[in-house]
Protein backbone atom coordinates (compact mmCIF):
# COMPACT_ATOMS: atom_id res chain seq x y z
CA UNK A 1 0.00 0.00 0.00
CA UNK A 2 1.06 3.26 -1.05
CA UNK A 3 1.17 5.82 2.23
CA UNK A 4 0.69 9.26 2.18
CA UNK A 5 1.64 11.78 4.31
CA UNK A 6 -1.36 14.99 5.28
CA UNK A 7 -0.16 17.64 7.02
CA UNK A 8 -1.39 21.14 7.15
CA UNK A 9 -0.38 24.80 8.38
CA UNK A 10 -1.72 27.81 7.58
CA UNK A 11 -1.52 31.54 8.10
CA UNK A 12 -1.77 34.98 6.71
CA UNK A 13 -0.17 37.61 8.42
CA UNK A 14 0.04 41.28 8.31
CA UNK A 15 3.12 42.41 9.54
CA UNK A 16 1.61 46.19 9.90
CA UNK A 17 -0.88 44.76 12.27
CA UNK A 18 0.62 45.61 15.98
CA UNK A 19 -0.75 42.43 17.70
CA UNK A 20 1.23 39.35 17.74
CA UNK A 21 -0.42 36.28 16.88
CA UNK A 22 -0.18 33.35 19.02
CA UNK A 23 -0.01 29.19 19.24
CA UNK A 24 -3.50 29.79 20.97
CA UNK A 25 -5.25 31.51 17.71
CA UNK A 26 -4.34 27.83 15.93
CA UNK A 27 -6.58 25.48 15.57
CA UNK A 28 -4.64 22.44 16.39
CA UNK A 29 -5.84 18.60 14.60
CA UNK A 30 -3.79 15.54 14.97
CA UNK A 31 -4.62 11.64 13.31
CA UNK A 32 -8.32 10.95 12.75
CA UNK A 33 -9.21 14.70 13.66
CA UNK A 34 -7.94 16.08 10.37
CA UNK A 35 -9.64 13.54 8.18
CA UNK A 36 -12.94 14.04 10.10
CA UNK A 37 -13.17 17.25 9.55
CA UNK A 38 -11.91 17.99 6.29
CA UNK A 39 -13.88 15.41 4.70
CA UNK A 40 -17.16 17.11 6.13
CA UNK A 41 -15.67 20.76 4.16
CA UNK A 42 -14.45 22.22 0.92
CA UNK A 43 -10.87 22.57 1.56
CA UNK A 44 -7.61 22.24 0.17
CA UNK A 45 -7.20 18.97 2.56
CA UNK A 46 -11.04 18.04 2.01
CA UNK A 47 -10.24 18.18 -2.05
CA UNK A 48 -6.75 16.03 -1.96
CA UNK A 49 -8.47 13.31 0.26
CA UNK A 50 -11.46 13.04 -2.21
CA UNK A 51 -8.77 11.97 -4.59
CA UNK A 52 -5.90 9.91 -2.47
CA UNK A 53 -9.44 7.61 -1.04
CA UNK A 54 -10.15 6.73 -4.08
CA UNK A 55 -7.60 5.20 -4.61
CA UNK A 56 -7.65 1.19 -3.52
CA UNK A 57 -3.93 0.65 -3.19
CA UNK A 58 -3.48 3.77 -1.02
CA UNK A 59 -3.62 4.97 2.89
CA UNK A 60 -3.34 8.11 3.77
CA UNK A 61 -1.51 9.11 6.92
CA UNK A 62 -3.09 12.07 8.82
CA UNK A 63 -0.50 13.50 10.77
CA UNK A 64 -0.64 17.44 12.33
CA UNK A 65 -2.72 20.85 11.01
CA UNK A 66 -2.01 23.71 12.30
CA UNK A 67 -4.90 26.43 10.72
CA UNK A 68 -5.16 29.75 12.11
CA UNK A 69 -8.68 30.37 12.73
CA UNK A 70 -7.92 33.91 10.58
CA UNK A 71 -5.67 35.76 9.25
CA UNK A 72 -4.02 38.14 12.02
CA UNK A 73 -0.68 39.79 12.87
CA UNK A 74 3.15 38.71 12.90
CA UNK A 75 3.21 34.76 14.49
CA UNK A 76 5.50 35.12 17.56
CA UNK A 77 8.55 32.97 17.47
CA UNK A 78 7.84 31.06 20.58
CA UNK A 79 4.78 30.15 18.91
CA UNK A 80 5.91 29.17 15.23
CA UNK A 81 8.53 27.44 16.78
CA UNK A 82 5.92 25.10 18.82
CA UNK A 83 3.94 24.64 15.77
CA UNK A 84 6.85 23.47 14.23
CA UNK A 85 7.74 20.83 16.72
CA UNK A 86 4.82 19.74 17.06
CA UNK A 87 4.32 19.41 13.60
CA UNK A 88 7.80 17.62 12.72
CA UNK A 89 7.61 14.98 15.91
CA UNK A 90 4.02 13.95 14.47
CA UNK A 91 5.63 13.57 10.89
CA UNK A 92 8.58 11.51 12.27
CA UNK A 93 6.11 9.20 14.01
CA UNK A 94 4.75 8.33 10.85
CA UNK A 95 7.24 7.70 8.88
CA UNK A 96 8.19 5.67 6.58
CA UNK A 97 5.58 7.03 4.07
CA UNK A 98 6.11 7.24 0.39
CA UNK A 99 4.79 10.71 -0.52
CA UNK A 100 3.45 13.89 1.78
CA UNK A 101 1.01 16.58 0.78
CA UNK A 102 1.02 19.66 2.47
CA UNK A 103 -1.59 22.29 2.68
CA UNK A 104 0.33 26.00 3.21
CA UNK A 105 -1.02 29.52 2.64
CA UNK A 106 2.31 31.24 1.74
CA UNK A 107 1.77 34.33 3.75
CA UNK A 108 3.27 33.67 7.03
CA UNK A 109 6.10 35.80 9.01
CA UNK A 110 7.44 35.55 12.45
CA UNK A 111 8.92 38.09 14.70
CA UNK A 112 12.39 36.82 12.96
CA UNK A 113 11.72 34.71 10.26
CA UNK A 114 10.48 36.01 6.72
CA UNK A 115 9.90 32.71 4.81
CA UNK A 116 8.09 30.17 7.84
CA UNK A 117 7.15 28.37 5.46
CA UNK A 118 9.94 27.64 3.18
CA UNK A 119 11.91 26.93 6.61
CA UNK A 120 9.27 24.31 7.65
CA UNK A 121 9.76 22.50 4.48
CA UNK A 122 13.58 22.31 4.94
CA UNK A 123 13.10 20.88 8.15
CA UNK A 124 10.67 18.45 6.38
CA UNK A 125 12.68 17.12 3.94
CA UNK A 126 15.42 16.57 6.84
CA UNK A 127 13.03 14.50 8.29
CA UNK A 128 11.25 12.59 5.30
CA UNK A 129 15.20 12.33 3.55
CA UNK A 130 15.27 13.30 0.08
CA UNK A 131 13.67 10.49 -1.82
CA UNK A 132 10.64 11.29 -0.88
CA UNK A 133 8.11 13.60 -2.74
CA UNK A 134 6.75 16.65 -1.63
CA UNK A 135 3.57 18.19 -2.73
CA UNK A 136 2.57 21.77 -1.38
CA UNK A 137 -0.66 24.03 -2.09
CA UNK A 138 -0.86 27.63 -1.92
CA UNK A 139 -3.25 30.78 -1.42
CA UNK A 140 -2.57 33.01 -4.96
CA UNK A 141 -1.98 35.23 -2.07
CA UNK A 142 1.13 33.81 -0.90
CA UNK A 143 4.55 34.91 -1.35
CA UNK A 144 6.09 32.08 -3.33
CA UNK A 145 9.98 31.63 -2.21
CA UNK A 146 13.18 30.07 -3.61
CA UNK A 147 13.58 28.01 -0.29
CA UNK A 148 9.48 26.78 -0.50
CA UNK A 149 10.88 25.20 -3.86
CA UNK A 150 14.08 23.97 -3.70
CA UNK A 151 12.57 21.57 -0.85
CA UNK A 152 9.44 20.68 -2.30
CA UNK A 153 8.83 18.33 -5.44
CA UNK A 154 6.00 21.19 -6.69
CA UNK A 155 3.81 23.35 -5.55
CA UNK A 156 -0.04 23.96 -6.62
CA UNK A 157 -1.95 27.53 -6.44
CA UNK A 158 -5.25 28.61 -6.45
CA UNK A 159 -7.03 30.00 -9.75
CA UNK A 160 -9.31 31.86 -8.18
CA UNK A 161 -10.04 35.31 -6.96
CA UNK A 162 -12.46 35.79 -4.78
CA UNK A 163 -11.53 32.12 -3.87
CA UNK A 164 -13.88 29.69 -5.11
CA UNK A 165 -11.45 26.72 -5.72
CA UNK A 166 -10.04 25.56 -2.22
CA UNK A 167 -11.13 21.87 -2.75
CA UNK A 168 -10.24 21.86 -6.27
CA UNK A 169 -6.98 22.94 -5.20
CA UNK A 170 -6.65 20.22 -2.76
CA UNK A 171 -7.30 17.97 -6.23
CA UNK A 172 -4.81 19.37 -8.17
CA UNK A 173 -2.48 19.02 -5.65
CA UNK A 174 -3.38 15.48 -5.10
CA UNK A 175 -2.98 14.28 -8.46
CA UNK A 176 0.36 16.02 -9.19
CA UNK A 177 1.58 13.91 -6.46
CA UNK A 178 0.02 10.58 -8.00
CA UNK A 179 1.72 11.33 -11.18
CA UNK A 180 4.77 11.16 -9.47
CA UNK A 181 4.08 8.17 -7.41
CA UNK A 182 2.34 6.18 -10.01
CA UNK A 183 3.25 7.40 -13.58
CA UNK A 184 6.89 8.48 -12.66
CA UNK A 185 6.73 12.21 -13.28
CA UNK A 186 9.79 14.38 -12.94
CA UNK A 187 8.95 17.53 -12.00
CA UNK A 188 10.98 20.96 -12.93
CA UNK A 189 9.22 24.65 -11.87
CA UNK A 190 10.43 27.45 -13.72
CA UNK A 191 10.06 30.68 -11.57
CA UNK A 192 9.31 34.39 -12.35
CA UNK A 193 9.22 37.25 -10.24
CA UNK A 194 7.26 40.32 -10.42
CA UNK A 195 7.95 43.57 -9.08
CA UNK A 196 4.49 44.24 -8.43
CA UNK A 197 2.32 44.59 -5.20
CA UNK A 198 -0.94 44.75 -6.74
CA UNK A 199 -4.85 45.15 -5.33
CA UNK A 200 -8.57 46.17 -7.18
CA UNK A 201 -11.20 44.37 -9.49
CA UNK A 202 -8.92 43.95 -12.53
CA UNK A 203 -7.60 40.49 -9.67
CA UNK A 204 -10.93 39.60 -9.98
CA UNK A 205 -10.47 35.99 -11.84
CA UNK A 206 -13.74 36.30 -13.85
CA UNK A 207 -13.77 39.50 -15.01
CA UNK A 208 -10.47 41.03 -14.33
CA UNK A 209 -7.50 42.00 -16.75
CA UNK A 210 -5.73 39.31 -14.37
CA UNK A 211 -7.91 36.71 -16.49
CA UNK A 212 -5.54 36.81 -19.05
CA UNK A 213 -2.33 35.59 -17.09
CA UNK A 214 -4.52 32.74 -15.04
CA UNK A 215 -5.85 31.59 -18.38
CA UNK A 216 -2.29 31.45 -19.57
CA UNK A 217 -1.64 29.43 -16.44
CA UNK A 218 -4.48 27.16 -16.78
CA UNK A 219 -3.61 26.28 -20.38
CA UNK A 220 0.07 25.22 -19.44
CA UNK A 221 -0.93 23.12 -16.57
CA UNK A 222 -3.01 21.70 -18.59
CA UNK A 223 -0.91 21.24 -21.39
CA UNK A 224 1.08 18.54 -23.38
CA UNK A 225 4.10 18.05 -19.93
CA UNK A 226 1.99 20.78 -17.60
CA UNK A 227 1.90 19.77 -14.16
CA UNK A 228 0.80 22.74 -12.53
CA UNK A 229 0.87 26.44 -13.08
CA UNK A 230 -0.16 29.64 -11.82
CA UNK A 231 -0.10 33.72 -11.16
CA UNK A 232 0.26 34.27 -7.52
CA UNK A 233 0.20 38.42 -6.68
CA UNK A 234 1.31 37.75 -3.01
CA UNK A 235 -0.02 39.71 0.09
CA UNK A 236 0.61 43.22 0.21
CA UNK A 237 0.69 43.64 3.78
CA UNK A 238 3.27 40.18 4.28
CA UNK A 239 6.27 43.00 4.39
CA UNK A 240 9.35 40.62 4.03
CA UNK A 241 12.37 40.17 1.67
CA UNK A 242 10.88 37.81 -0.69
CA UNK A 243 7.31 39.74 -1.66
CA UNK A 244 6.23 40.51 -5.03
CA UNK A 245 4.15 38.59 -7.91
CA UNK A 246 5.31 35.62 -9.04
CA UNK A 247 4.28 33.16 -11.95
CA UNK A 248 5.94 29.57 -11.80
CA UNK A 249 4.76 26.85 -14.11
CA UNK A 250 5.84 23.32 -13.22
CA UNK A 251 6.26 20.71 -16.36
CA UNK A 252 7.07 16.94 -16.30
CA UNK A 253 11.12 17.25 -16.52
CA UNK A 254 10.39 19.97 -19.74
CA UNK A 255 12.75 22.45 -19.09
CA UNK A 256 12.09 24.96 -22.02
CA UNK A 257 8.54 24.54 -21.69
CA UNK A 258 8.42 25.75 -18.04
CA UNK A 259 10.80 28.49 -18.84
CA UNK A 260 8.81 29.70 -21.96
CA UNK A 261 5.04 29.33 -20.34
CA UNK A 262 6.81 30.70 -17.14
CA UNK A 263 7.82 34.45 -19.02
CA UNK A 264 4.50 34.31 -20.91
CA UNK A 265 2.46 33.95 -17.33
CA UNK A 266 4.54 36.82 -16.13
CA UNK A 267 4.15 39.12 -18.91
CA UNK A 268 0.70 39.12 -19.19
CA UNK A 269 0.29 40.03 -15.52
CA UNK A 270 2.76 42.94 -16.43
CA UNK A 271 0.76 44.10 -19.62
CA UNK A 272 -2.04 44.97 -17.05
CA UNK A 273 -0.43 45.47 -14.09
CA UNK A 274 -0.67 49.81 -13.59
CA UNK A 275 -4.65 49.23 -13.80
CA UNK A 276 -4.14 46.86 -10.65
CA UNK A 277 -5.16 49.43 -8.25
CA UNK A 278 -8.37 50.74 -5.92
CA UNK A 279 -9.95 53.77 -6.75
CA UNK A 280 -10.73 55.11 -2.96
CA UNK A 281 -13.47 56.56 -1.71
CA UNK A 282 -12.78 59.25 1.07
CA UNK A 283 -13.80 58.67 4.24
CA UNK A 284 -15.73 62.00 5.16
CA UNK A 285 -16.96 61.45 1.16
CA UNK A 286 -18.25 57.62 1.73
CA UNK A 287 -19.94 58.48 5.07
CA UNK A 288 -21.28 61.70 3.01
CA UNK A 289 -23.03 59.44 0.09
CA UNK A 290 -24.53 56.92 2.32
CA UNK A 291 -26.12 59.50 4.51
CA UNK A 292 -27.13 61.21 0.94
CA UNK A 293 -28.60 57.65 0.00
CA UNK A 294 -30.71 56.90 3.20
CA UNK A 295 -33.20 59.73 1.28
CA UNK A 296 -32.14 59.44 -2.24
CA UNK A 297 -32.75 55.50 -2.35
CA UNK A 298 -34.28 54.40 1.38
CA UNK A 299 -34.68 51.05 -0.05
CA UNK A 300 -31.64 50.59 -1.43
CA UNK A 301 -28.34 49.28 0.13
CA UNK A 302 -24.91 51.19 0.04
CA UNK A 303 -21.83 48.74 0.68
CA UNK A 304 -19.13 50.49 2.30
CA UNK A 305 -15.76 48.25 2.19
CA UNK A 306 -13.49 48.67 4.82
CA UNK A 307 -10.57 46.40 3.21
CA UNK A 308 -7.89 48.23 5.17
CA UNK A 309 -9.35 46.35 8.17
CA UNK A 310 -9.90 42.72 6.49
CA UNK A 311 -9.80 40.48 8.86
CA UNK A 312 -9.09 37.90 6.10
CA UNK A 313 -6.13 39.81 5.20
CA UNK A 314 -4.40 40.25 8.43
CA UNK A 315 -6.02 43.50 10.22
CA UNK A 316 -7.02 43.83 13.53
CA UNK A 317 -10.72 43.86 12.75
CA UNK A 318 -11.05 46.61 15.81
CA UNK A 319 -11.51 50.08 13.11
CA UNK A 320 -14.05 51.67 13.97
CA UNK A 321 -13.53 54.56 11.68
CA UNK A 322 -16.60 54.23 9.39
CA UNK A 323 -19.01 53.70 12.21
CA UNK A 324 -17.45 57.35 13.58
CA UNK A 325 -17.53 58.93 10.43
CA UNK A 326 -20.94 57.62 10.04
CA UNK A 327 -21.72 59.38 13.47
CA UNK A 328 -20.53 62.60 12.49
CA UNK A 329 -22.48 62.85 8.98
CA UNK A 330 -25.50 62.44 11.17
CA UNK A 331 -26.21 59.20 9.25
CA UNK A 332 -30.04 58.54 10.21
CA UNK A 333 -30.40 55.06 8.35
CA UNK A 334 -29.70 51.27 9.42
CA UNK A 335 -26.32 50.47 9.11
CA UNK A 336 -24.67 47.06 9.79
CA UNK A 337 -21.44 47.26 11.14
CA UNK A 338 -18.92 44.39 12.30
CA UNK A 339 -16.36 44.63 14.56
CA UNK A 340 -14.19 43.55 17.08
CA UNK A 341 -13.58 44.37 21.05
CA UNK A 342 -13.56 41.60 23.60
CA UNK A 343 -14.11 43.82 26.23
CA UNK A 344 -17.09 45.71 25.07
CA UNK A 345 -18.35 42.45 24.39
CA UNK A 346 -17.66 41.10 28.33
CA UNK A 347 -20.28 44.12 29.18
CA UNK A 348 -22.67 42.64 26.63
CA UNK A 349 -22.66 39.64 28.35
CA UNK A 350 -22.37 41.13 31.66
CA UNK A 351 -25.35 43.62 31.08
CA UNK A 352 -27.87 40.66 29.47
CA UNK A 353 -30.14 40.30 26.51
CA UNK A 354 -32.35 43.17 26.23
CA UNK A 355 -30.53 45.62 29.03
CA UNK A 356 -28.77 48.84 27.80
CA UNK A 357 -25.25 49.22 28.41
CA UNK A 358 -22.83 52.53 27.56
CA UNK A 359 -19.69 51.18 26.23
CA UNK A 360 -16.34 51.90 24.37
CA UNK A 361 -16.58 50.29 21.12
CA UNK A 362 -13.47 49.65 18.83
CA UNK A 363 -9.48 50.83 19.21
CA UNK A 364 -8.66 48.09 21.54
CA UNK A 365 -6.06 46.16 19.43
CA UNK A 366 -4.80 48.88 17.19
CA UNK A 367 -4.61 52.16 19.02
CA UNK A 368 -2.64 53.64 16.77
CA UNK A 369 -4.75 54.00 13.77
CA UNK A 370 -7.91 53.93 16.14
CA UNK A 371 -9.29 55.23 19.68
CA UNK A 372 -12.13 53.97 21.30
CA UNK A 373 -15.75 55.27 20.88
CA UNK A 374 -18.30 55.05 23.35
CA UNK A 375 -21.54 54.55 22.40
CA UNK A 376 -24.77 53.99 24.21
CA UNK A 377 -26.89 50.77 23.47
CA UNK A 378 -28.50 48.23 24.03
CA UNK A 379 -27.96 44.25 23.87
CA UNK A 380 -30.11 42.29 21.59
CA UNK A 381 -28.28 39.00 21.03
CA UNK A 382 -25.05 37.00 22.77
CA UNK A 383 -24.13 34.19 21.59
CA UNK A 384 -20.26 31.49 21.39
CA UNK A 385 -19.54 32.88 18.17
CA UNK A 386 -19.23 29.43 16.79
CA UNK A 387 -20.58 29.28 12.92
CA UNK A 388 -19.83 27.80 9.62
CA UNK A 389 -18.56 29.79 6.69
CA UNK A 390 -20.87 30.34 3.93
CA UNK A 391 -18.33 29.61 0.83
CA UNK A 392 -16.42 26.41 2.45
CA UNK A 393 -18.78 25.48 5.34
CA UNK A 394 -15.77 25.54 7.59
CA UNK A 395 -16.53 26.50 11.54
CA UNK A 396 -15.32 30.26 12.24
CA UNK A 397 -14.88 30.60 16.21
CA UNK A 398 -15.30 34.40 17.01
CA UNK A 399 -15.08 33.84 20.24
CA UNK A 400 -18.08 35.21 22.69
CA UNK A 401 -20.36 37.42 20.51
CA UNK A 402 -22.79 40.08 21.00
CA UNK A 403 -25.50 42.27 18.60
CA UNK A 404 -25.64 46.05 20.38
CA UNK A 405 -28.33 48.26 18.78
CA UNK A 406 -26.98 52.11 19.22
CA UNK A 407 -29.68 54.16 17.55
CA UNK A 408 -29.06 53.56 13.82
CA UNK A 409 -26.10 51.17 14.30
CA UNK A 410 -26.37 47.42 14.37
CA UNK A 411 -22.66 46.09 15.80
CA UNK A 412 -21.73 42.43 15.61
CA UNK A 413 -18.86 42.51 18.05
CA UNK A 414 -17.15 39.50 18.31
CA UNK A 415 -14.20 38.64 20.92
CA UNK A 416 -11.75 37.56 18.49
CA UNK A 417 -11.03 38.20 14.42
CA UNK A 418 -12.51 35.94 12.16
CA UNK A 419 -12.98 35.99 8.08
CA UNK A 420 -15.31 38.40 6.54
CA UNK A 421 -15.25 37.27 2.91
CA UNK A 422 -18.75 35.95 2.59
CA UNK A 423 -22.24 36.68 4.81
CA UNK A 424 -21.70 33.62 7.41
CA UNK A 425 -21.21 35.98 10.53
CA UNK A 426 -24.03 38.60 9.78
CA UNK A 427 -26.40 35.84 9.25
CA UNK A 428 -25.49 33.51 11.72
CA UNK A 429 -26.32 35.98 14.07
CA UNK A 430 -30.05 37.24 12.80
CA UNK A 431 -28.65 39.84 10.72
CA UNK A 432 -29.45 39.91 6.98
CA UNK A 433 -27.54 42.19 5.15
CA UNK A 434 -30.41 43.11 2.98
CA UNK A 435 -32.09 44.30 5.45
CA UNK A 436 -30.14 47.45 6.21
CA UNK A 437 -29.18 50.62 4.11
CA UNK A 438 -25.59 50.65 4.97
CA UNK A 439 -23.21 47.73 5.70
CA UNK A 440 -19.77 47.52 6.34
CA UNK A 441 -17.94 44.89 4.68
CA UNK A 442 -14.01 44.20 5.68
CA UNK A 443 -13.05 42.24 3.12
CA UNK A 444 -11.81 44.05 0.04
CA UNK A 445 -13.51 41.22 -2.51
CA UNK A 446 -16.79 38.93 -1.62
CA UNK A 447 -18.09 36.65 -4.52
CA UNK A 448 -20.35 39.04 -6.27
CA UNK A 449 -23.67 37.58 -5.07
CA UNK A 450 -22.95 38.49 -1.47
CA UNK A 451 -22.97 41.90 -1.76
CA UNK A 452 -21.84 43.70 -4.72
CA UNK A 453 -24.41 42.10 -7.07
CA UNK A 454 -27.36 43.80 -5.37
CA UNK A 455 -26.23 46.76 -3.60
CA UNK A 456 -27.34 50.31 -4.92
CA UNK A 457 -24.14 51.72 -3.77
CA UNK A 458 -20.82 50.14 -3.68
CA UNK A 459 -18.04 51.93 -2.24
CA UNK A 460 -14.28 51.07 -1.60
CA UNK A 461 -13.23 53.21 1.18
CA UNK A 462 -10.05 54.96 2.29
CA UNK A 463 -9.83 54.17 5.54
CA UNK A 464 -7.04 53.79 8.31
CA UNK A 465 -5.61 50.46 8.52
CA UNK A 466 -2.91 47.83 8.42
CA UNK A 467 -4.59 46.69 5.39
CA UNK A 468 -4.78 49.19 3.16
CA UNK A 469 -5.27 49.03 -0.44
CA UNK A 470 -3.49 52.50 -0.23
CA UNK A 471 -0.08 50.70 -0.14
CA UNK A 472 1.62 54.41 0.12
CA UNK A 473 0.65 54.31 3.52
CA UNK A 474 1.79 51.73 5.26
CA UNK A 475 5.62 52.15 5.28
CA UNK A 476 6.92 49.13 3.19
CA UNK A 477 10.58 48.63 4.89
CA UNK A 478 11.52 45.07 3.84
CA UNK A 479 10.61 44.27 0.70
CA UNK A 480 12.52 44.44 -2.59
CA UNK A 481 13.36 47.93 -4.51
CA UNK A 482 11.81 49.15 -7.07
CA UNK A 483 7.93 47.91 -6.36
CA UNK A 484 5.14 49.26 -7.93
CA UNK A 485 3.46 51.34 -6.96
CA UNK A 486 5.97 52.06 -3.97
CA UNK A 487 7.80 53.23 -6.47
CA UNK A 488 8.12 55.64 -9.68
CA UNK A 489 8.80 54.50 -12.69
CA UNK A 490 9.07 50.56 -12.02
CA UNK A 491 10.77 48.56 -15.15
CA UNK A 492 10.15 44.51 -15.59
CA UNK A 493 13.41 42.79 -16.73
CA UNK A 494 12.29 38.99 -16.43
CA UNK A 495 14.57 36.22 -15.09
CA UNK A 496 13.74 33.10 -15.40
CA UNK A 497 14.75 30.80 -12.13
CA UNK A 498 14.53 26.85 -12.48
CA UNK A 499 13.88 24.65 -9.88
CA UNK A 500 14.52 20.03 -9.95
CA UNK A 501 14.79 18.04 -7.33
CA UNK A 502 18.32 16.20 -7.80
CA UNK A 503 16.87 12.94 -7.10
CA UNK A 504 14.89 13.95 -11.07
CA UNK A 505 18.23 14.66 -12.84
CA UNK A 506 19.67 12.35 -15.22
Amino acid sequence: MTRILIVECKQEVSTFNPVLSSYRDFVIRRGSEILNYHRQVRSEVGGALSVFESQSNLTVVPAYSAHFITSGGTLADTSFSQICNELLTNVAASLPVDGVYVSLHGAMATQTEGDPEGYLLRQLRRVLGEEVPIVISLDLHGILTDQMLEHCDAAVAFHTYPHVDFYETGQRAARVLLKILIEGARPITAKVCIPALVRGDELITATGSIRHAVKAAQEAENGPNGLSAAVMWGNPFTDVPALASNSFVATNNDRDLAAREALRIANLFWQHHDGMRVPLTSLNDAARQAAHAVTASPSGTVVLVDAADATSSGASGDSNAILHALIEVGYSGRALIPIVDAKAVDTAFDAGVGNPLNVPIGGSLDPQRFSPLTIQGRVRLLSDGAFHSETTRELWQAGRTAVIESGAFTLVVTSRAVSLYDRALFLAHGQDPRHYQAVVVKSPHCEPQMFKSWASLYLDVDAPGSTSANLLSLGHRRCARPMFPLDPDVTFTPEIKLFQRLRYRS
